[in-house]
């Protein structure tokens, strides 16, 4: 898969086979609209391409809104993409410019001119354009004076993808995370930055990373332990221009994570601590991609530090117990 910054980077195919969306999650019920654009791409000697928009389109259409919340950040959304299959993946920046096109200008420049869409494989409730007028009735209309073929994809298909992503959500916000990883097809995950903390974990015999999420509207799950697998790189940039590389982590390791307000300690501000089993080695700076595998409790206040210890080694017993029966 190669992936572009803008569509200015992109040249003008002879033969695209296009779907446009925020893809968010990459789960199970896109899943059958990317093999629609395989299919497709296949049947026509075509090339897929995927156009989405970084940031998302509702940040800037409405700019006051703080609920979005998103699955995937956008190195997470990219790496799915490239597993799946796509040739090429346009994350191009959603301006107000960019929206106020007229659909057949948008059509007209985009679609054709710069993308070279010799096809489109599109949902029913797609809107696009100024206003978002534009409508799956509009890229019919233009289709026979731009040369270009619409494949509508099946509203059945369409309503798994709302199912899904609502379902996903609704469990993470419950610390579901085995039904949430069985709509998603893979390990819901938290990617971030190691910072320093103030060392309360180590103090109690239990050193934590501080995990700092990249995302800022990225979905947290519930509060909670939970147990995680966690993959070390170095602090570079997954994403860059060209073709995609799988970023091979330095070392993978099992632990136990914690989202919260710590109670016990001061119940003020969220944090993000990743304890590894087995580990020692200092990993300040480092890049955490932490997959989440199994909800363990819910957060809780103590009497004690002591009691949140010993607490803290009953939830330990339990997650290597759950890793050596995998």
């Amino acid at each position: 898969m190669k992936i572009y910054r803008s569509l200015d980077e992109f040249e003008t195919l002879s033969n695209a086979v296009v779907t446009i969306g925020t893809f968010d999650g990459v789960h199970i019920g896109h899943q059958k609209i990317l093999s629609k654009l395989k299919e497709c791409a296949s049947e026509h000697g075509g090339e897929t391409v995927l156009l989405t928009f970084f940031p998302h389109p509702r940040l800037i259409i409405n700019p006051n809104d703080d609920n979005l919340r998103l699955i995937n950040d956008i190195e997470e959304k990219s790496h799915r993409l490239a597993l799946s299959g796509i040739d090429h993946l346009i994350i191009t920046p959603f301006t107000r410019d960019f929206s106020n096109q007229s659909p057949e200008e948008y059509i007209s420049n985009v679609l054709v001119g710069k993308l070279g869409t010799k096809q489109i494989v599109i949902g029913y409730d797609h809107h696009f354009g100024k206003d978002r007028a534009g409508t799956i009735k509009d890229l019919k209309h233009f289709a026979e004076i731009y040369d270009y073929a619409v494949d509508q994809i099946p509203e059945q298909d369409i309503e798994d993808v709302a199912v899904s992503s609502t379902r996903i959500r609704e469990s993470l916000i419950k610390g579901d995370i085995e039904t949430a990883n069985k709509y998603l097809g893979y390990p819901f995950e938290l990617t971030g930055t190691v910072v320093r903390g103030d060392q309360i974990g180590r103090e109690i015999g239990f050193p934590t990373a501080n995990l700092n999420v990249h995302e800022a509207h990225k979905l947290i799950p519930a509060y909670g332990i939970y147990a995680v697998e966690a993959e070390i790189y170095p602090n570079v940039p997954f994403i860059q221009t060209g073709d995609y590389i799988d970023p091979a982590p330095e070392r993978v390791a099992k632990g136990m994570a914690y989202i919260g307000t710590r109670p016990t300690v001061d119940g003020m501000n969220r944090k993000i601590e990743i304890n590894l089993l087995d580990f020692k080695d200092d990993i300040y700076s480092k890049t955490l991609r932490v997959k989440f595998l199994k909800f363990i409790r819910h957060d809780q206040w103590f009497e004690s530090l002591e009691a949140m210890r010993e607490q803290i080694k009953e939830d330990e017993k339990n997650i290597r117990s759950y890793f050596d029966g995998q």
